[in-house]
């Protein structure tokens, strides 16, 4: 059977047998996509809930139905640019708001006459990620027939449908997202490229036929370049960074046309099909361009029709030198030395002379294609990680269809050592093939791209094995009657190397046990109560104070900015986060946060998440207000840049979740550092040191960790803090925290790292990962695990940011001993939405002259609503303040020598006012002051920490989740 099959040659005979041969691989294809959809949508009902509101499998998924909602109030305009996400600015959703969101909604259109209700809208786009999986067998079938005949393309859907893994769970029910799309269109880019490749070697078009304008010879190749060109162009109008393919595609045209130089053949041929096909692109992208200047490659920018105009132009320049080549009689095995130093020239030139375009070039290149060179900031993305062990992780999602293909891959190579032609075709998927290896190295996420490789390559692997063997599947009689037993064999043994490994009973894993457990998001169930309550309890953006202008930022509407940034009206205001849940602030809350998905304003959020003071966090987020980028800069540096927002926008919100403050914290603090050990290290520690088991809780009673703002807000209930006052805790669950270190009992101290740190874990989630991970340190080592320190917290936490109310008194200075080192306190007791009470408690010294004053931001009322333009809070006062004055007794031990009661109004505390002289009463007989704040008191059970989303990572620990039963007793969690 020859591997040069393209298509089934029409034939005259009219058998039963024929027919089949002719036409078997038509209801084979159909009932692959008919098991692909139903394999993906085994879960549908867990994504359909009762009131109607959408419960989706990712966080990125929740943006994109708001885009795709937004496309439903537009159509047919997409979402160009979004005020709803990254304030004080705005932001291009780029990505997001593309043609799969056309798609969808068109769909969606047709099944609801012209006006489907959200009903509809959301059971489309649920049910269009399945039937885009299922269509990706329509180009793979026809890409993997062109290596392998139909055979072969009949294999490489097989393996498609197959083959768990990446492309699997991202093209199941409630995975609404772009990513089953990047993978269709490039599908049908590869393919669209393969045939002009193919026509244009068989048409040959060459410069003269250009000049002489023979349209009827350039005809075929014009057409099928052309229409490469434009399925390239859908593919980017999908994914803005399917830019990578243009430069896959260079890097092919380069290879190609060097080859076809130095066997002789004219690189006109080749060089016709680039010209055309990127010209094309590069006109099209230039028509969906957002931002001209942007030179980035997530939204529509200069980047796309740039790159593909220069490997347009880069085709047409080598078929020239070529000639020129020729001309002067030059040695043609020089010609590609000559090229490799013209695009190191040209790379050197646009290094220098156009930077930003250089970076972005290479930035991708290391980021997304090459194995090496990423930021580190990238890896607290957990879909941008690599994988920790390529051949595992491989053999894991495609079997030993990954081994087979490599061997497809040799193959092509050696296809003129065994006296056949080499096709543009097959250099063009080798070297696409090899992209897909490397960028599957590079980032986990993108093995559902290797998918397509692993897939159609597997039809020149079988091809090759029928051929070596002289099998004759041609589906006449005679051929199957000639047929030996020893084919029949090794046609066996084909089929269990490719597809056993993928089914029972040597997977331990099918494609279909995978999508039975499909499951909302765990983050968005989190995360749902909390933004609903800050929809519903809190001004609309517009509405903050005495602003009346939400008018202006209507959910659905289009918006232009300026010459920079979006101006927001007055009233408006953003919520601090970090950016992981961005994107469920902006859906579920219909609020604006700081920080998304986007990873826009990541840096600044971890600045402020990290803060070690009030004082410095409140400058941060003035200074983000102000629209300064903001990281590592000094107070006063802060400051200066602060004094600048004259706008009146202020960030209001802040929001902090379990995960955040347990094993998140680590990939926050990479954006601006220090490391995650200066935040868990004592300070005065030096390295190497020694601590003992029993000096632990004292050792680590006070680390910086303790001092960031978001410890202090959501451990510690804003407790001493001016300007923060928890409005909202969710009840979905109470979270348990742990403190441990790894020590060795046969000296009793702390385990030491290779950098002479402790090994120990401040406040981690005590989740079945945590546990699983300390069991197997106890069962697998010599060492104990020592907990020293319990919390227990809500699993998200909501504070509003107030001017705070000054409380001022007096006492007469002669009246209380030791004045100079006399404080005063201020408490009140508070109960939240989910009857937990805690205590707040604000302390300041007594001056000379025994006068006050200190700052709250708690109300002892609830007179402000949201009709003010204001928070209606779930978290009120039992009673009033205590304020007591504290000094040294005449034993010398802190006593309470006065004490009296004063409210505090809701209105004072917004608005900055101060409350009236508090009277205080002496305390006739000395009291020993205790502890004012009373503690911080929580109750309710943990559910395990969902995994799954994409958002940030810390991998500071790592082990696979397995139960284990490690918890202590005072902070069992209830799963």
């Amino acid at each position: 059977m020859s591997t040069d099959t393209e298509h089934v040659e029409d034939g005259t005979e009219t058998s039963l047998l024929e027919s089949v041969r002719d036409w078997y691989h038509l209801p084979v294809i159909g009932l692959v996509m008919l098991f692909m959809v139903w394999l993906r949508t085994q879960a549908y009902d867990q994504f359909v809930t009762e009131d109607g509101t959408p419960a989706l499998a990712g966080i990125d998924s929740w943006y994109q139905w708001r885009t795709i909602s937004w496309t439903a109030e537009n159509y047919p305009q997409t979402m160009p640019y979004e005020v709803w996400t990254g304030f004080p600015s705005g932001n291009y959703v780029g990505q997001f708001g593309t043609l799969f969101d056309q798609l969808i909604v068109t769909a969606a259109m047709i099944v609801g006459l012209g006006d489907p209700s959200t009903e509809t809208l959301y059971a489309v786009s649920l049910l269009a990620i399945p039937v885009m999986a299922a269509l990706v067998a329509i180009p793979v079938f026809y890409a993997g027939r062109r290596l392998g005949g139909t055979l072969g393309g009949i294999v490489s859907v097989l393996v498609l449908a197959l083959a768990k893994g990446q492309f699997l769970s991202r093209s199941t029910v409630g995975q609404l997202d772009h990513h089953v799309g990047e993978v269709l269109f490039m599908a049908i880019a590869v393919l669209s490229m393969m045939v002009a490749l193919t026509v244009a070697e068989r048409e040959k078009p060459i410069y003269e036929l250009v000049v002489d304008r023979d349209w009827e010879t350039l005809r075929s190749p014009a057409l099928y370049s052309g229409l490469a060109g434009l399925a390239l162009t859908l593919y980017i109008w999908v994914w803005p960074s399917a830019v990578l393919l243009i430069g896959i595609l260079g890097v092919f045209f380069t290879v190609q046309l060097c080859l076809d130089y130095l066997r002789g053949v004219s690189p006109d041929h080749v060089a016709f099909v680039g010209a055309v096909s990127l010209g094309v692109t590069a006109i099209l992208t230039v028509l969906l361009m957002e931002q001209p200047g942007n030179t980035g490659s997530t939204s529509f920018g200069l980047l796309q029709p740039l790159t593909a105009l220069l490997v347009a132009v880069g085709c047409v320049f080598m078929a020239w030198l070529a000639r020129q080549w020729n001309n002067r009689g030059l040695e043609r095995r020089y010609y590609p030395l000559a090229i490799g130093g013209l695009i190191g020239a040209v790379l050197v030139v646009m290094w220098l002379a156009l930077p930003s375009l250089f970076d972005t070039i290479i930035g991708n290149a290391t980021r997304r294609m090459l194995p090496f060179g990423g930021a580190t900031t990238d890896l607290t993305i957990q879909e941008a990680q690599p994988p920790e062990n390529y051949f595992d992780s491989v053999f894991r999602e495609f079997g030993s269809a990954f081994y087979t293909m490599l061997a497809g891959l040799a193959f092509l190579t050696i296809r003129p050592l065994l006296g056949r032609k080499l096709r543009a075709e097959h250099t063009l998927v080798i070297v696409w093939s090899l992209f897909l290896i490397s960028m599957s190295a590079t980032q986990v996420r993108f093995s559902y791209y290797l998918m397509l490789a692993v897939a159609v390559v597997n039809a020149a692997f079988v091809a090759e094995l029928v051929g070596l063997f002289d099998l004759d599947l041609t589906g006449s009689l005679e051929s199957l009657r000639s047929v030996e037993t020893y084919q029949v064999i090794v046609v066996v043994l084909v089929v269990l190397l490719l597809f056993a490994p993928l089914l029972p009973p040597l997977a331990s894993a099918t494609a279909w046990g995978s999508t039975e457990g499909a499951q909302p998001s765990g983050s968005a169930i989190i995360w749902e109560g909390s933004n609903e309550w800050l929809q519903d309890n809190t001004p609309a953006p517009g509405n903050y104070g005495d602003a009346n202008n939400a008018g202006e930022l209507d959910y659905y509407g289009t918006y232009t900015p300026g010459d920079g940034d979006y101006e927001y009206p007055d009233g408006a205001y953003g919520v601090m986060s970090w950016w992981d849940y961005g994107h469920l602030i902006t859906t579920q809350g219909e609020r604006i946060p700081h920080s998304n998905p986007f990873q826009q304003n990541a840096r600044s959020s971890s600045a402020f998440l990290t803060a070690e003071s009030e004082q410095r966090g409140e400058l941060i987020l003035d200074a983000i207000a102000a629209g300064e980028s903001v990281s590592e800069q000094s107070n006063d540096e802060l400051r200066t840049l602060a004094d600048g927002n004259e706008t009146g926008e202020e960030m209001r919100y802040v929001m902090i979740d379990d995960q955040m403050a347990g094993g998140k914290f680590g990939a926050i603090t990479r954006w601006t550092g220090p490391s995650y050990n200066h935040y868990v290290t004592p300070e005065d520690y030096e390295a190497g040191q020694q601590i003992s088991r029993d000096e632990l809780a004292s050792t680590f009673s006070d680390v910086p960790y303790d001092d960031t703002m978001l410890s202090s807000l959501y451990f510690d209930d804003a407790t001493g803090m001016d300007h923060y006052r928890l409005v909202h805790e969710n009840d979905i669950r109470t979270s348990a925290y742990v403190s441990y270190a790894i020590v060795n009992p046969q000296t009793d101290q702390v385990l030491l790292d290779e950098n002479g740190q402790p090994q120990v874990g401040i406040n981690r989630a005590w989740n079945q990962q945590t546990q699983a991970q300390l069991q197997r340190v106890q069962q697998s080592s010599q060492y104990d695990v020592e907990i020293f320190d319990q919390k227990q917290a809500a699993g998200v936490k909501t504070y509003e940011r107030v001017d705070g109310a000054t409380i001022t008194g007096s006492v007469d200075e002669g009246s209380v001993n030791d004045i100079d080192n006399a404080t005063v306190a201020a408490s009140v007791e508070l109960e939240t939405g989910t009857s937990r009470t805690f205590n707040y408690t604000q302390r300041t010294d007594v001056a000379d002259d025994g006068s006050y004053e200190l700052t709250v931001p708690y109300a002892t009322n609830d007179e402000l609503s949201v009709e003010d333009g204001y928070t209606n809070s779930s978290v009120e006062a039992t009673g009033d303040y205590n304020v007591s004055v504290i000094a040294p007794g005449e034993q010398g031990f802190p006593a309470v020598q006065y004490r009296g009661q004063t409210d505090v109004p809701e209105t004072a505390v917004v608005n900055g006012e101060t409350v009236d002289d508090v009277s205080l009463e002496e305390v006739e007989s000395e009291e020993p002051a205790g502890n004012e704040t009373g503690g911080n008191e929580s109750t309710g059970n943990e559910s395990e920490t969902a995994s799954g989303d994409s958002g940030s990572t810390d991998d500071s620990t790592s082990g696979n989740e397995t139960t284990a039963s490690l918890t202590p007793a005072a902070a069992e969690p209830t799963h």
